[in-house]
C-alpha cells in the first residue's frame, strides 16, 4: 500500500518510478541520511536514462569504442591531441574534424566512438551517412518540413556526417547540405568522414563557388585528421585467407 502511495505521489511530482521501486533497499542511519540516499540515487538514474536517450536519438549505425582502437596510423595535428578527441574538448569550441583517408581505415569508428563519448557527458549527437542526410533534407522539403529538421539540427551539439562524398548530389541536395553546414558553422561541431580531398569536392556538389563557400566554412575552425593506411576490413580478410590456407 505505502509503495503505490509513494509510485503515485511521484508520478504527481513527476519523479520516476525508480524512487518506489528503490526505496526498500536504501540503508541509512537517520531520515535525513535515507533522504539524501534517495535524491542522490534518482539524480543517478536520470543521469543513466538520459545517456540512453542520448545514444538512442543519435541514430549511429552501430555502436563503437575507443576500446582497443589504433591511433597509430593516423595523423593529428598538433593543436590536437587524442585526449581532445576522447573528451571532446573541441566540442565545446564549436570546432570541426575532418576525417580524411580510404575506405576501411578506420574513420568511422572513430566518429562513433567520439560521438558515443559526447553522448555519455550528456550532449546532445546526430549521426547521418550523408546520402541519407541529404534524402531526408529533399524529402522535407516536399513535404513542407525543412523547420522540423532545421530546429532538431540546431539542438543538437554535435552533427556527424559519415561517408561525405561517396555519392555525388543533385543541385537541390547540395543547396540543402550548404544550408545545414552555414547554420551550424561556429554555432556547432561538425565530424565530416570523406575519401575525397578537398580539390574534388566540386565534382559532388556541381558548382565551384558553392564548393569554395563551404571549404571555407568548415576550414575555418576545423582539424584535419589523416588516415593513410590500407583498408583495415581487406587486411582482416587477407589475415583469415592465410589463416584459412595453412
Amino acid at each position: 500500500m505505502i509503495k503505490e502511495q509513494i509510485a503515485a505521489c511521484c508520478k504527481t511530482l513527476k519523479l520516476s518510478q525508480n524512487i518506489a521501486d528503490n526505496f526498500e533497499s536504501i540503508e541509512a542511519e537517520n531520515r535525513y541520511e535515507f533522504l539524501l540516499k534517495t535524491l542522490q540515487n534518482e539524480v543517478e538514474y536520470r543521469k543513466v536514462k538520459k545517456i540512453e536517450r542520448l545514444i538512442k536519438q543519435a541514430k549511429f549505425y552501430t555502436i563503437k569504442t575507443f576500446e582497443g582502437y589504433s591511433f597509430d596510423e593516423i595523423r593529428i595535428p598538433s593543436g590536437l591531441s587524442i585526449e581532445d578527441l576522447k573528451t571532446g574538448t573541441f566540442i565545446e569550441k564549436n570546432e570541426n574534424l575532418i576525417l580524411y583517408g580510404a575506405a576501411g581505415t578506420g574513420k568511422t569508428h572513430l566518429a562513433t566512438a567520439i560521438g558515443l563519448e559526447a553522448c555519455r557527458q550528456r550532449k546532445s549527437v546526430l549521426f547521418f551517412r550523408t546520402a541519407t542526410l541529404v534524402n531526408q533534407l529533399s524529402k522535407a522539403k516536399e513535404e513542407g518540413k525543412l523547420d522540423k529538421i532545421f530546429k532538431k539540427i540546431e539542438k543538437a551539439d554535435l552533427i556527424i556526417c559519415d561517408e561525405w562524398g561517396y555519392i555525388p548530389l543533385d543541385r537541390e541536395g547540395s543547396q540543402l547540405l550548404f544550408q545545414i553546414i552555414s547554420d551550424c558553422y561556429e554555432k556547432k561541431s561538425l565530424i565530416i568522414t570523406t575519401n575525397l580531398e578537398f580539390s574534388k569536392w566540386a565534382n559532388i556538389f556541381y558548382d565551384e563557388q558553392m564548393t569554395a563557400a563551404l571549404i571555407d566554412r568548415l576550414v575555418h575552425h576545423s582539424h584535419l585528421l589523416v588516415f593513410p593506411g590500407d583498408s583495415h576490413r581487406i587486411k582482416n580478410s587477407l589475415m583469415k585467407g592465410a589463416q584459412n590456407s595453412l
